[in-house]
């Protein structure tokens, strides 16, 4: 059920994607085929998997799921591209392939990135049927502050300034809640804004999605260690051989995995308190520290 609906889940935010890409005006020929290798060049889409499992558990159709699906990829799909860059984490393999400033060059990179990152607030500010206004200002307020400074450009500033330094767990956790778990975090809290949940609904559904966050990066540092290049699509052992912090850095190999379950078991107990079929999303919870890449 899990793998089916991941990959149709998939399909759906590429289709999505690409339709967008290729109503661009080709204003530059490389351009548009950089932003296409670093969008559309494959990836697990966890965060519009969520978009879209966590609108359908609140029954939110999912053609109104789509732009956010879309917005909220453009915007990881434009930090990979950065992130990738020489002076960020100087990385030339992602997804198996070259990573876009070694497939194009670097201004082309940046250039690629900067647009992702415009196109998902164009996406994003686009009028959805039965939404309000307010729900799409609701919904750009949100993605804006999980890419920002407040959230992934503010955690990714952390994530560099602790090369090469050893820190304590609660920077390092501080650091991934922003970095990668804010992304997350949105990606749950998209839908919400759609559905016009009641509070307490929402406390339980954001601590889900602060535990497996979390639990993604968890897994993330833990598999740097235990999966191959070929498994990762990526250097293996990069945040090592980059004096990265990481998990199993501070808390050994099983203290690393065993944080990553007590997350899940954090995260399945919020699903308990909700009363819809969180059976999906419980299944994808678990899955997020079963997976090999």
């Amino acid at each position: 059920m899990l793998a089916d609906t991941i990959t149709r889940y998939q399909k759906r935010v590429d289709n999505q994607l690409e339709q967008v890409i290729d109503a661009q005006a080709v204003t530059d020929p490389k351009l548009i085929a950089a932003i296409k290798h670093g969008a559309l060049l494959g990836g697990k889409r966890i965060r519009p998997f969520l978009v879209y499992a966590i609108g359908e558990m609140l029954n939110i159709p999912l053609e109104k799921l789509d732009s956010c699906a879309a917005a909220i990829e453009c915007v990881h799909a434009y930090s990979l591209i950065h992130d990738d860059l020489p002076a960020m984490d100087d990385d030339a393999l992602r997804r198996g392939q070259p990573t876009v400033h070694i497939a194009f060059d670097e201004a082309t990179a940046i250039l690629a990135g900067d647009a992702l990152q415009a196109l998902a607030f164009e996406i994003l500010c686009q009028p959805i049927e039965d939404i309000e206004p307010q729900q799409n200002l609701a919904m750009v307020s949100a993605l804006a502050k999980a890419s920002g400074y407040s959230g992934m450009c503010g955690g990714q500033a952390m994530d560099l300034s602790a090369t090469d330094k050893q820190i304590d767990l609660a920077t390092l956790t501080r650091l991934h809640n922003l970095k990668t778990g804010a992304l997350i975090r949105c990606a749950v809290e998209l839908p919400m804004i759609a559905a016009q949940l009641p509070q307490e609904e929402q406390t339980r559904l954001m601590e889900f999605a602060d535990a497996i966050g979390l639990a993604f990066q968890v897994q993330d540092d833990v598999l740097d260690i235990t999966s191959s290049t070929e498994e990762l699509g990526k250097p293996q052992g990069s945040d090592c051989d980059s004096n990265k912090s990481t998990y199993p850095q501070l808390l050994g190999l099983a203290g690393a995995q065993a944080t990553a379950t007590s997350l899940i078991d954090d995260a399945l107990s919020a699903l308990t308190k909700l009363p819809y079929n969180s059976q999906l999303i419980a299944q994808f919870a678990r899955y997020i520290i079963e997976r090999r890449v």
